[in-house]
């Protein structure tokens, strides 16, 4: 069983960093998809990065690279999103996911998932004021 909790969101002024951390029981491969994603109120469910632990493979979206680094700790699995240099429009629940992959995948299959992630977990509000 599979379930992922995620924590560290909190509210922060704009310029400031949060530290989100996602802890993934009952998956012990490295062949797993994990990442990050965010839904603003009114908006869609926004890919925000993923990383495949097992060859090092990460995704950015474009808005984030520079100021958010995705890593991940093998024992326990436990996925982190280190946010720096907030801004309003990083205002959003965000959500940790996962998918388990075969052995003959590679990281890219991670992105072309997209948000086709097979679990999710609940959520994370992060609310950056001006």
């Amino acid at each position: 069983q599979v379930r992922l909790v995620e924590s560290g969101g909190g509210s922060v002024q704009a310029g400031g960093s949060l530290r989100l951390s996602c802890v993934a029981s009952g998956i012990i491969s490295s062949r797993v998809c994990m990442g990050w994603f965010r839904q603003a109120p009114g908006k869609e469910r926004e890919r925000v990065a993923v990383i495949y632990p097992a060859d090092g493979y990460t995704y950015y979206t474009d808005s984030v690279k520079g100021r958010f680094t995705i890593s991940q700790d093998a024992a326990p699995r436990t996925l982190y999103l280190q946010m720096s240099s907030l801004s309003p429009e990083d205002t959003a629940m965000y959500y940790c996911a996962a998918h388990l992959t075969s052995d003959s995948e590679r990281g890219t299959y991670c992105y072309r998932l997209g948000t086709g992630f097979g679990y999710w977990g609940q959520g994370t509000q992060v609310t950056v004021s001006s």
